[in-house]
């Protein structure tokens, strides 16, 4: 039976994922801060890892080293409701094995943890047609160009060669849709 650790600070979705995959047949231990996940980690290696990428304001990405270094064949699948390239990019480096963007099902979570469980048809299914507009183009290379300076605003504003407030203005907004 596979056992998954929950990482997750929302007080109403960390259950609920919990009570789905326990119907499934899995077993499921939550935690909602970096020091009770490597608890738990040591009182009861999981088979496979859920972890939010905002956990209470610190990055969820700062846990994916000592996690995979503690489960070198676990799957982690990293969940975040500001999904963005350059943070997906930054967790597969870490060592996550799946990146989704939040509403994500548990569907969505067991296919990103077993892929070879997909039926064929989904599989050999084309790409869709659709291309991210030119707002969504230029808020991911934001993104990108932030990462690439630690976080730096005023770097980042110096590599678009943009005004700093300009660059916060834009991150300070949501992503735009595709």
């Amino acid at each position: 039976m596979t056992h998954f650790l929950l990482i997750e600070d929302d007080p109403v979705f960390a259950p609920v994922l919990a009570r789905a995959l326990t119907r499934r047949g899995f077993t499921a231990a939550c935690a909602a801060t970096s020091e009770a996940a490597l608890a738990s980690l040591a009182a009861s290696p999981p088979d496979a890892v859920v972890l939010d990428l905002n956990l209470a304001g610190e990055s969820g990405l700062a846990l994916l080293p000592p996690l995979r270094a503690a489960l070198p064949e676990a799957g982690i699948v990293v969940l975040t409701g500001y999904a963005s390239i350059a943070t997906a990019v930054e967790a597969i480096k870490l060592g996550a094995t799946h990146y989704l963007a939040k509403p994500a099902t548990v569907d969505d979570i067991l296919l990103a943890l077993a892929p070879r469980t997909m039926p064929a048809e989904a599989a050999a299914a084309p790409p869709p047609d659709q291309t991210m507009s030119v707002r969504r183009l230029t808020w991911e290379h934001v993104q990108r160009v932030l990462v690439e300076q630690g976080g730096n605003v005023s770097a980042t504003a110096r590599a678009l060669n943009m005004h700093r407030r300009t660059v916060q203005r834009m991150l300070s907004k949501r992503p735009v849709g595709q």
